[in-house]
């Protein structure tokens, strides 16, 4: 039988603010980000499962939704981690 053994990580970031800013609100405000693309992600899914759109409103929600998936995966994000 195998022991599994948790390993405890810690990791710190340092910003020089005011310079570091942007990267500073990158860095605490990716939660935030995450949750904006899932909404989006979820808003183009209801569009396309569940509403009545004639064919044209259709296709190009189905563009848009691949696209926007495209953009993500060309980004390495994953929104179901």
């Amino acid at each position: 039988m195998c022991a599994i053994k948790h390993i405890n990580m810690k990791a710190t970031l340092e910003f020089n603010l005011p310079e570091d800013q942007i990267e500073f609100d990158f860095a605490t405000q990716g939660s935030n980000m995450h949750s904006a693309l899932w909404d989006i992600s979820q808003e183009l899914r209801t569009l396309w499962k569940y509403e009545e759109l004639d064919e044209k409103e259709w296709e190009m929600v189905e563009r848009i939704r691949n696209k926007f998936f495209e953009i993500l995966d060309d980004h390495q994000i994953k929104l179901d981690k």
